[in-house]
């Protein structure tokens, strides 16, 4: 059976870690490469962070494209510090001084560009963090989107419940122009993990436990990055989390990644019109749904709702047993 080809593009935290080693141990996946993009951290440590996980998976080959970093309009907004200053928690300090020899010279979106257009209609493209590379593909090659097989995303909200805003998700309110692009001009098939949608599916705080508890090199660089980051901690996340959700464990990009190893791990989506806000003090950058389509748009998107826990939970179990290097 042919694997599926795939691009992830990423912002590089602690979940987009473990989402990538996702991808590393899922058998059916072919990582064509690897494009950053600033959001939880600016974008050189994002590549930083991307050559690290790749190399604790013994899968340096992959390539590793730097792109944008800073949104597609207007000034930078604070990084946020849910997964540390670095994005992988401030604990690791042996940084590989020759990061940048080891990127390709070519811009990520122009690689995203070629990568697709090499393989018209065959690649999946999961996008991790703000979608600024996107928009940018977009804007120099607006075929780009209906080459793609299909647009995975992590972000967005359905509900107007906002981690980092009143309204917002995260990657969404970092480069709302962005968002809003993709989704009015990228017409193939698109599925979105939500905020609430990895809220709702959270997993206990046992099974994180037991997860990276794994005696294996990816378990132990997995309980490093997260021994001393507060978005990891149990207590620290009780009182945030309990507001909408209740308490749990949340591997934010690992919902997208899963969704596109095995589509059946999600077992109910909302499909219609979406619209990113632009507008407003409190709802610049939500993602607000159009079910009874008062928009008039014909591009429909695949929301996610409800997920296979069990499917979930092995894939991240999956994901620290792969063969890796220390």
């Amino acid at each position: 059976m042919a694997q599926k080809l795939v691009i992830i593009d990423t912002d590089a935290g602690i979940d987009d870690a473990q989402a990538i080693m996702m991808s590393l141990a899922a058998p059916g996946l072919q990582i064509l490469g690897i494009t950053c993009c600033f959001g939880n951290t600016d974008v050189d440590n994002v590549c930083q962070n991307v050559l690290r996980v790749l190399s604790v998976c013994e899968r340096t080959q992959i390539p590793v494209f730097r792109g944008a970093a800073v949104p597609l309009v207007g000034a930078t907004k604070a990084f946020s510090h849910h997964f540390g200053t670095d994005g992988l928690g401030d604990v690791l300090k042996d940084r590989d001084p020759q990061w940048k020899e080891k990127l390709q010279r070519e811009h990520a979106v122009n690689a995203m560009i070629r990568l697709v257009a090499d393989n018209p209609k065959q690649v999946s493209l999961v996008a991790l963090g703000p979608l600024t590379n996107l928009a940018l593909v977009i804007r120099l090659d607006p075929a780009f989107p209906q080459n793609l097989k299909e647009l995975i995303i992590m972000g967005g909200n359905m509900e107007g419940k906002g981690n980092v805003s009143l309204c917002g998700e995260f990657n969404f309110v970092l480069d709302p122009e962005s968002a809003y692009i993709v989704l009015e001009e990228y017409l193939c098939p698109t599925h979105i993990a939500s905020w609430e949608y990895c809220c709702r599916n959270k997993l206990s705080w046992e099974f994180f436990e037991e997860l990276i508890n794994e005696d294996t090199p990816a378990g132990r660089f997995m309980k490093k990055i997260t021994s001393k980051c507060w978005g990891y901690s149990k207590e620290a996340m009780l009182n945030k989390r309990d507001v909408y959700f209740g308490p749990g464990f949340v591997s934010y990009d690992a919902y997208a990644v899963a969704a596109c190893i095995d589509s059946s791990v999600v077992t109910e989506s909302i499909v219609c019109a979406v619209r990113v806000e632009l507008q407003g003090a409190l709802c610049r950058g939500m993602m607000a749904l159009d079910p009874s389509n008062r928009l008039k748009k014909n591009h429909c998107v695949s929301v996610m709702k409800t997920c296979d826990l069990t499917k979930f939970s092995q894939l991240l179990v999956a994901s620290l047993r792969q063969p890796c290097s220390k």
